[in-house]
């Protein structure tokens, strides 16, 4: 347990810290949802907006540090080559 004055305000930061990055965690996941959906049902232009919806999402996260550079491009990486195949 936090003694000082200090460690307890670092205790609350990271506590709240913690929240922000589970909510955006969170949106990530319910934007990346939304596109494999999309995908299982095979409709290709709801699977097109809903990744354009989820890119800037996955990019955010990755610039506040939720998740790291290279595996937001690599879930957006995947997730477009999908979306393709399914035009196709």
């Amino acid at each position: 347990m936090a003694n000082t004055a200090s460690a307890k305000k670092a205790t609350r930061k990271i506590a709240a810290r913690t929240a922000v990055n589970k909510a955006r965690r969170s949106r990530v996941r319910g934007f990346i949802r939304k596109v494999e959906e999309a995908i299982a049902s095979g409709d290709a232009a709801v699977a097109k907006d809903a990744l354009q919806a989820a890119q800037p999402e996955i990019q955010r996260a990755a610039t506040k540090g939720v998740v790291h550079a290279n595996t937001a491009s690599r879930k957006i990486s995947r997730l477009a080559a999908r979306v393709k195949a399914l035009a196709v």
